[in-house]
């Protein structure tokens, strides 16, 4: 117990001496790891929403004649051949008028003068889940694209790239602000308490000639890393749920937020990532004092 008194006891000493330098480096902390689980949590709803539209995600075979039952067969067996799928549905001219009238509503008097099977007949393919990559997609397309009587495939294929690619762009952005969180807390922490041990040197160098153990010496700068660790993630992630709660506030009305519903992280995570903050910056505390025990 009293072991435990003395280094809380000069953790605090330690604080209130450099108090500047410990904001600091607390402030510098948690923007990191505020940056690092910003863009971490784009990702996540970004991946989520992407599972949200795999659930509707159908690939559309438009066809030059409505194929005969024996010809729709056919098609079905070459389609199987590629892979197993969830669903085919072939779409004829008349369905495919009547849902073209659905969706105009109001509007549906415009196709008054317009003969009934003036769209083409169609095949709607819904594609099993592992079989949703954008390069397994593209191969399906490309594919399908080949059968009998096919004038051309669609997917929505623009809008997927797009959505692909910017999720690889966030991914790659995730690692980076990874390694700045890495980074800037090992350094940092490991830069404060290597100036606290050169202005108290003559101080450490007194204990350890009248017995001190490298324990004793080492305890609360090690105690300072994960201060530093638990108070810069908490700080970090409570500035980020504040601005992700302004988010939802101010997009509330008619808009892609209201589309897709967005959520913070879960418990599990946030525990995770401060358990990582103050692991790191343990570990830059206690860089710094193997150093000064070396020599």
């Amino acid at each position: 117990m009293s072991f435990l008194f003395a280094v809380f006891r000069q953790v605090f000493r330690n604080f209130r001496q450099t108090w500047v330098s410990q904001i600091m480096t607390m402030l510098t902390v948690s923007l990191s790891v505020f940056i690092f689980a910003f863009f971490y949590l784009v990702y996540n709803n970004m991946l989520t929403i992407g599972d949200k539209l795999g659930y509707d995600l159908r690939l559309i075979v438009y066809l030059e004649d409505e194929p005969i039952p024996e010809m729709q067969e056919q098609l079905r067996r070459k389609i199987l051949a590629f892979d197993e799928v969830e669903d085919i549905r072939f779409v004829s001219k008349a369905e495919a008028y009547e849902r073209f009238a659905e969706q105009l509503g109001e509007d549906r008097d415009v196709l008054e003068d317009m003969p009934q099977d003036f769209l083409p007949a169609s095949i709607e393919v819904v594609p099993l889940k592992n079989l949703r990559s954008l390069n397994q997609v593209k191969l399906f397309s490309e594919y399908l694209s080949k059968l009998p009587g096919t004038l051309k495939v669609q997917y929505g294929q623009d809008w997927i790239e797009r959505f692909y690619y910017f999720t690889r762009l966030l991914s790659i952005i995730v690692v980076l602000s990874a390694g700045l969180l890495i980074l800037t807390s090992v350094f940092m922490v490991s830069y404060k308490i290597r100036l606290t041990i050169i202005g108290r040197k003559a101080e450490l160098e007194l204990l350890r000639l009248v017995g001190a153990t490298n324990s004793y010496i080492r305890t609360p700068f090690l105690v300072e890393g994960i201060l530093h660790g638990f108070l810069g993630s908490t700080l970090g992630l409570a500035a980020l749920y504040g601005l992700f709660y302004w988010i939802k506030l101010k997009f509330s009305g008619p808009g892609i937020l209201t589309i897709f519903e967005f959520s913070f992280f879960q418990p599990q995570a946030i525990i995770m990532l401060s358990i990582i903050s103050i692991l790191l910056c343990t570990v830059g505390s206690h860089s710094s004092m193997r150093r000064y025990l070396k020599a």
